[in-house]
């Protein structure tokens, strides 16, 4: 009598081992090519990254901060850089590895950060600390002595960056007042970075919110405010230093780009409700969708040189844009904020 069952009695061993490798080489099989499918949306792909460690490492006792749980051993030390009142609000902190690579890539040109031993705030970091870890292995790149300040409402979240913290990378909780760390005496941030912090506020409340950040800078500081989506291939932001803006700036994943007002739904929070007819940065993105039209016959010779000639266009037309021209070929362009400030 036959059975299901039977076959395992009357099989020989090294036909089950048989079956068990060759199964478990189709499953290997099977995992690479999924591995390999998904790797072609993993971004950023053909674009110009700074920088990017592939992974960051982290201590086997610290890897817990990354996935949202705080050692209690860091706990006692929140004390010691918590502020009784922190200005703001706390924000939803969610956040991705990589996210933020296009702000930084443009901070480290900044040439205020290559002398001297600059300390460059990221404000609001978020759930986790890792855009503060990667804003620092960036920016020691090109100058070995920066120190970052990751700073946070939210305590638990300060207490998953003090999980990780170390002689150039530091965490306070605070807010827009911009609290550092004891051992900088009296000084000021060369540098903040406020992302995706302001789009969760009023648009009444930005100018009090930049005011409080700017008066925290060094003389020749400056504040850099926006936001951008959640894989980071569509990023605005607004440059300040401590009077007043200076430039907007729009930074584009190009290849498969349909038009590049797709960023409007990106733009910082002053100018996000002013995409509509009659004011200026409703003008500029009309006129940046035009261009990207007229040039479209450059496609062939690739996104980069597409995006150089729209920029082109847009000088000769008496847009005020400011910057090194080489950042056009990243899909970065900046424009005067007199051009695009709200009326």
């Amino acid at each position: 009598m036959s059975c299901v069952d039977c076959s395992l009695e009357t099989r020989s061993v090294k036909k089950v081992g048989l079956k068990a490798r060759l199964g478990e080489q189709f499953a290997r099989t099977l995992s690479l090519c999924a591995a390999l499918v998904a790797e072609v949306n993993v971004d950023p792909a053909g674009e110009e990254v700074l920088l990017v460690p592939d992974r960051v490492a982290v201590a086997k006792q610290n890897q817990s901060v990354f996935s949202g749980h705080a050692p209690s051993l860091v706990s006692d030390k929140l004390d010691a850089v918590a502020v009784k009142k922190p200005q703001g609000t706390i924000t939803r902190g969610t956040t991705n590895p990589n996210r933020l690579r296009r702000v930084d890539r443009y901070i480290a040109t900044l040439p205020v950060l290559r002398t001297g031993e600059p300390i460059v705030v990221d404000l609001g970091f978020g759930a986790s600390p890792i855009t503060a870890v990667e804003l620092l292995s960036r920016l020691r790149k090109i100058n070995s002595r920066m120190h970052v300040v990751g700073i946070e409402i939210e305590r638990e979240r300060v207490e998953r960056g003090l999980a990780v913290a170390s002689d150039h990378l530091h965490f306070m909780h605070g807010g827009f007042e911009t609290p550092l760390p004891a051992q900088f005496d009296s000084r000021k941030a060369t540098v903040i970075r406020a992302f995706n912090v302001l789009r969760q506020y009023d648009e009444s409340e930005v100018a009090a919110a930049w005011a409080m950040m700017q008066s925290r800078l060094d003389d020749d500081g400056f504040l850099v405010e926006g936001t951008c989506d959640e894989i980071g291939r569509l990023s605005t932001w607004v440059t300040l230093d401590r009077t007043r803006p200076l430039s907007l700036t729009i930074s584009l994943r190009l290849i498969g780009l349909d038009l590049p007002s797709k960023v409007a739904e990106r733009l910082p929070k002053v100018l996000i409700h002013r995409n509509i007819k009659g004011e200026q940065i409703h003008d500029f993105l009309n006129a940046l969708d035009a261009a990207w039209k007229n040039h479209s016959a450059l496609a062939v010779f690739g996104a980069s040189q597409r995006f150089i000639a729209v920029c082109k266009e847009l000088r000769a037309a008496g847009w005020p844009l400011v910057g090194d021209p080489k950042r056009w070929r990243l899909g970065e362009i900046s424009v005067d904020w007199s051009a695009v400030a709200p009326k």
